[in-house]
């Protein structure tokens, strides 16, 4: 009686014989016959808008604007377009497909403007004063953050402000207040959800430009007096910020080894 052949186990095959191919094939063969086929996954239902739909759930550009933004996260601008224009705008964003950038906007259409606290436009800074000399010839500045602040109620608050000194090689001496900027709301109003709120926000702007504190002639201005009466109160040792330094002296560099200190022809 003859007996049935049997598939050797792993560990009775030689290496080195063919043997252990052929088992290694059968034995692939044998796994991927016996692995479950798993079924292909349903393709999904691609969501599609039309204008109909659009049209009838939402009448305004207002609540058409918002849908978009709350579907996809992109802010139009739809307000004021042709109502078939609009719709299929809004369709085309809500299907991906590109859109001119006019039809984009930057604001949340959740925000109501209206009930937003309006704010003034800051004011340009006052232009330089055209008696000075050019920037070029500057010779030396100094800021000082202790200047009393120009407006009343900030002054008594004891709010100061940054204030730049300049002095030309001229004997000239300028002064520029350089800030800072504050807002303050001014008035009340009820809103809608009966909650007090400011009427307006105006802006506290101590910016000058750059003024005239000393005169070409050594002659001081009315506010050029009163800096520098207060700059002279202000103590360096034995001196004052005045002296020491806005309206400072400087040597004469004009000739000799001042003109080149690398120059050491002159030792020779």
């Amino acid at each position: 009686m003859s007996k049935k052949p049997t598939t050797p186990r792993p560990e009775e095959l030689n290496p080195w014989d063919n043997a252990a191919e052929e088992y290694t094939e059968q034995l692939a063969q044998e796994i991927v016959a016996t692995e479950p086929v798993k079924p292909e996954p349903a393709p999904r239902p691609q969501i599609e808008f039309d204008l109909e739909g659009l049209m009838t759930d939402f009448p305004t550009a207002r609540d058409l604007e918002r849908f978009v933004y709350d579907q996809t996260g992109h802010v139009l601008n739809l307000k004021g377009r042709a109502n078939k224009l609009k719709y299929q705008v809004a369709m085309d964003v809500l299907n991906g497909e590109p859109v001119d950038p006019v039809f984009l906007g930057t604001d949340n259409p959740y925000l109501d403007k209206a009930e937003l606290v309006p704010v003034d436009d800051l004011k340009p800074v006052p232009p330089r004063s055209a008696e000075l000399p050019p920037p070029d010839d500057l010779q030396n500045l100094f800021v000082s953050r202790f200047i009393p602040h120009p407006d009343p109620e900030y002054r008594s608050r004891g709010k100061k402000v940054d204030c730049l000194f300049k002095k030309y090689r001229n004997g000239m001496i300028s002064y520029e207040i350089l800030g800072p900027l504050e807002q303050q709301p001014h008035g009340e109003k009820i809103d809608k959800f009966g909650r007090i709120r400011p009427e307006i926000i105006r802006w506290v702007d101590p910016r000058t430009g750059e003024q005239v504190v000393v005169r070409r002639d050594g002659t001081l201005t009315p506010i050029g007096r009163n800096l520098r009466a207060l700059m002279q109160k202000m103590g360096v040792n034995n001196s004052n910020q005045w002296q020491v330094w806005i309206d400072r002296e400087f040597v004469n560099l004009e000739g000799g080894s001042l003109r080149n200190p690398w120059d050491l022809g002159n030792e020779e």
